[in-house]
This record gives structure tokens, sequence and C-alpha cells, in this order.
């Protein structure tokens, strides 16, 4: 296996992505005067903290790392690895396939890298919203009409399927459960501007997420 690359040499990988923390969300005016929903997202700067190749790895990538997390909180082996990089250790790490820059261990990502793109793919992880009821879960409308004798079955999700035949409930069956947690990747989300001082991106729309989780901004 071949030596890992030096800090000094630079390599140039495809790569259009940042690691970013939700801010919230707010409305700007665009150029047409327009009232624009936006999600506030604080962008970088991300430190490149592994250069990976063909030749050492079997492929190329990069991996980025951001926000400052406490040395004491870090296990060693990664601060070790942040140690390598020259930086401090970081929360969140992520490895970025296609990257088209030139970048070198150490290197710091800003969010001024996504200027001269029109549209990001937004990835993470959705608010958990704990065990529900269909209602919540699946937009069930609920029983209209008190009749027949029924009085507290609103929010029921009514029958599961055949009792004798086939005696078992399919696969799938819309039921109550845990909601919320998943991945989600939400697609084209148009940039409407970037605050390059305060790291900042907005995007039009919403993304998943609570305020203050990460997200992994892709072109």
């Amino acid at each position: 296996m071949s030596a890992e690359p030096d800090k000094k040499t630079k390599i140039l990988i495809k790569m259009s992505g940042i690691i970013g923390k939700k801010v919230g969300m707010t409305s700007v005016f665009n150029e047409n005067g327009v009232n624009v929903p936006v999600t506030v997202i604080e962008a970088g700067p991300c430190v490149v903290t592994q250069v990976k190749t063909v030749e050492s790895d079997g492929y190329n990538a990069v991996q980025l790392s951001f926000d400052d997390r406490k040395a004491k909180n870090t296990p060693k082996p990664l601060l070790k690895h942040f140690e390598k990089a020259g930086t401090t250790p970081k929360a969140k790490v992520v490895e970025f396939k296609n990257i088209e820059q030139e970048v070198k261990l150490g290197d710091v990502i800003t969010v001024e890298s996504l200027k001269d793109v029109k549209a990001v793919h937004v990835s993470g992880v959705t608010k958990g919203k704990g065990y529900q009821g269909v209602v919540k879960r699946h937009g069930f409308g609920g029983v209209g009409d008190q009749t027949h004798g029924q009085h507290n079955r609103l929010r029921a999700p009514g029958g599961l399927g055949a009792s004798s035949y086939p005696s078992k409930v399919f696969k799938g069956m819309r039921m109550a459960g845990r909601t919320g947690g998943d991945n989600v990747k939400v697609r084209n989300l148009q940039i409407v501007k970037i605050i390059a001082e305060h790291n900042l991106l907005l995007v039009k729309g919403a993304v998943p997420g609570a305020k203050g989780s990460y997200l992994i901004i892709e072109d």
C-alpha cells in the first residue's frame, strides 16, 4: 500500500459539497421584489481531514470535518486523526466523493465554494416524533360521523384485513408506530443568497431536521 499523501501535495478531485448546520427559517426579498421563504444554514468552514486516492484507498474522495468539539469528549484515535490534519477536534465528519477542486490535508473549505452553484441537494435527519397514531403518522382522516353507536374511535385505524383468511396482517399495513428520525434528502433547492463573511447559505424552502442539526449540502 502506498504512503498517505503529503500535506504539500495537492490533488485534483471532483468535489462540490460542504457540511452545514441548520440555523432556522426566515424570508427575504429577491431581485424581483418577491418575498421568498428561505432556510438559513451555517455552511462551513470545513477542514480537509483526509484525502483518499485510488492508489492508497482504491477510490478518490475527500473527508471534511465541521464544528469544533471538546478534546475531552473526543476519542484518542480521532484526536490523532485531527492532529495530523493540523486542526482542532471536530464534531461532524463526512466523506465526499464528487469534488472538483485542488485540495490537500488541512485545507479549509468555505461556503464560497458554492458561489457558482445554482441549486443544491440537502440531506439531514428529520425531527423525531416518537410513537404516533395513524392520523399523525399517515394522515388518516378519522371517522367523521358518530353513527351506529360509534362514539370513541375518531382516530382509530379501522379494520386491518380479513379474519379467517388469510388470518394475518399483510406486511406494509399502515399502522401506528415510531415517526420521524429518518434520513431525508431534499433535491434541487435554489440558492437564494450566500453571506460569505458569516458563513451563511440561504436556500429556498424547508430542509429536514431541527434547529442546530447537521446537514450535508451537495451540488
